[in-house]
């Protein structure tokens, strides 16, 4: 299957489009594309591209746009996955699977139970990390929007901004309640989910997600580590809810 690249709507003019930076080295000295071969792109807001390459370059690639067209790549489901922040080499796993299984946004924050706040630096060059993690993804699986990552937040805060989601979720290993008791929801649907650290929750933040309309669900008998639940529960949800 041919790659598809991500390419800001303002490096596309008309029936013109030009691709800079590592992209276009990697066009140049990678794939060895030439003039007149083939070439997919995408704006990263859901609109993709077929076009052909008119020069090539290792700064550069000039591309001639064929047509446009809507996304087909991406979930109908409008999935927020909110996960305790976890170690480095933890969370960069979980973007990168959680991003190929059609997320439109990842939200890491703090709790009880989380890893200790870094400096905020650290956490800058995280949050980059994470971005570039999500993009390499998108192109991988062939998606067409880029995932929305902020900086890690409080737990409090992540749950203020759930006001505006049809569907509230929380993965909490002491429910009785399986997902198959998950209500159905308009495909279109804005879900949020919250995925706990190493330890899970505690009873009292499981508390204070009910108080914002969240209900707590179980993802089976067994302790799965927190990169695991993130993963599965994300699967889980796109199945009975998305398209998967």
């Amino acid at each position: 299957m041919m790659q598809k690249f991500i390419l800001p709507k303002e490096c596309i003019d008309n029936n013109k489009a030009v691709i800079k930076g590592q992209d276009a080295k990697h066009i140049y000295r990678v794939l060895r594309l030439k003039p007149k071969d083939p070439i997919h792109l995408t704006n990263g807001e859901g609109m993709d591209y077929e076009g052909h390459v008119l020069s090539t370059g290792p700064g550069m690639v000039e591309v001639f746009l064929t047509g446009e067209h809507p996304s087909i790549t991406e979930s109908r489901l409008r999935l927020t996955v909110c996960c305790g922040m976890l170690k480095d080499k933890k969370m960069d796993l979980v973007i990168k699977h959680l991003t190929q299984l059609g997320i439109v946004e990842w939200i890491p924050f703090f709790c009880e139970r989380a890893i200790p706040t870094p400096d905020s630096n650290r956490l800058l060059k995280r949050t980059d990390r994470w971005h570039t993690i999500a993009k390499e993804s998108i192109k991988q699986c062939q998606r067409s929007c880029l995932v929305t990552i902020p900086e890690p937040k409080k737990f409090q805060d992540v749950l203020e901004l759930s006001e505006s989601f049809q569907q509230k979720i929380a993965f909490w290993e002491k429910s009785t309640h399986p997902l198959t008791q998950l209500p159905p929801t308009p495909s279109d649907s804005r879900v949020i989910v919250l995925i706990g650290p190493e330890g899970g929750f505690t009873e009292q933040e499981i508390n204070l997600a009910r108080e914002k309309g969240f209900k707590a669900y179980s993802l089976g008998p067994r302790i799965l580590r927190a990169e695991t639940a993130a993963i599965c529960a994300t699967t889980l949800i796109q199945h009975l809810l998305g398209d998967i």
